[in-house]
């Protein structure tokens, strides 16, 4: 197999759409606080998407990227704290917000690099301008293009640069990232198609794969740098050659 060596990736601005996460273990609190943000985000020209959740371990098995996590932080089984440490650990990004009636944790908001830390009852407008800083935050850290699919019924967002490959199994592409893989009702053409000018090549009829992850090939196979193998059809192997070395040199690989 043939060895590869990457650069650091430089990816464009994706689109304007803010997905946003509140936990709390109080479905009537939970609601209260996504219908503020709900009410003040509309007064401005953000695009956004606000999802719900009643406890630690439903968001954990989340596998969106959401830009924002609004995080109760006494909750029952797992806290807000240690929901948060779970989701560095797990690598994501996510500006926490914690939201809480006491305030002796605000130290300890830190340690997880929270963004803020509000106190309940939040006030409107000391929501409002953590939003706007938020915001403003994501405009100037966001160059990460991304793909918006349906899955589970739901919108979501997902990353380019978490996403190893893509894998179609009759109607559905199964979309293998980082960390797990989700579910999308589309076919591999539309999304090969959404990710033609990306880093993405179409090596197999059932494989997409990201060209950043690739570590090794041969004429029947990828190797990713994480040890897994997908199908290199024969007849897509010239191009791939082409296409890896052409990526190599954009990326500033050295083979």
């Amino acid at each position: 197999m043939r060895r590869i060596s990457h650069g650091s990736p430089d990816w464009k601005r994706g689109m304007k759409l803010l997905l946003i996460a509140v936990c709390d273990d109080m479905p009537v609190e939970c609601a209260n606080i996504a219908r503020q943000i709900e009410t003040i985000l509309k007064q401005s020209d953000t695009d956004f998407v606000i999802k719900k959740f009643f406890g630690a371990q439903e968001l954990i098995q989340s596998r969106e990227s959401f830009d924002i996590v609004f995080l109760d932080i006494k909750m029952p089984e797992i806290s807000g704290m240690e929901l948060a440490k779970e989701m560095r650990k797990q690598g994501r990004l996510s500006l926490i917000i914690f939201i809480t009636s006491a305030s002796e944790y605000v130290f300890d908001a830190f340690d997880v690099e929270a963004f803020q830390y509000l106190l309940k009852p939040i006030q409107t407008d000391k929501l409002k301008n953590v939003l706007e800083k938020a915001t403003k935050r994501i405009q100037i850290d966001d160059n990460t293009d991304f793909l918006i699919i349906s899955a589970n019924r739901q919108i979501q967002k997902v990353f380019l640069k978490d996403i190893l490959y893509i894998e179609s199994i009759g109607r559905i592409a199964i979309i293998h990232c980082n960390g797990g893989t989700l579910e999308a009702y589309e076919q591999i053409g539309v999304l090969e198609d959404k990710l033609s000018d990306k880093s993405f090549f179409r090596c197999h009829k059932c494989f997409l794969v990201n060209l950043n992850y690739v570590d090794a090939f041969n004429k029947t196979e990828v190797q990713l740098e994480n040890g897994e193998k997908i199908m290199l059809a024969k007849r897509r192997y010239e191009d791939f050659q082409k296409r890896i070395l052409s990526h190599m040199k954009i990326k500033g690989g050295i083979m």
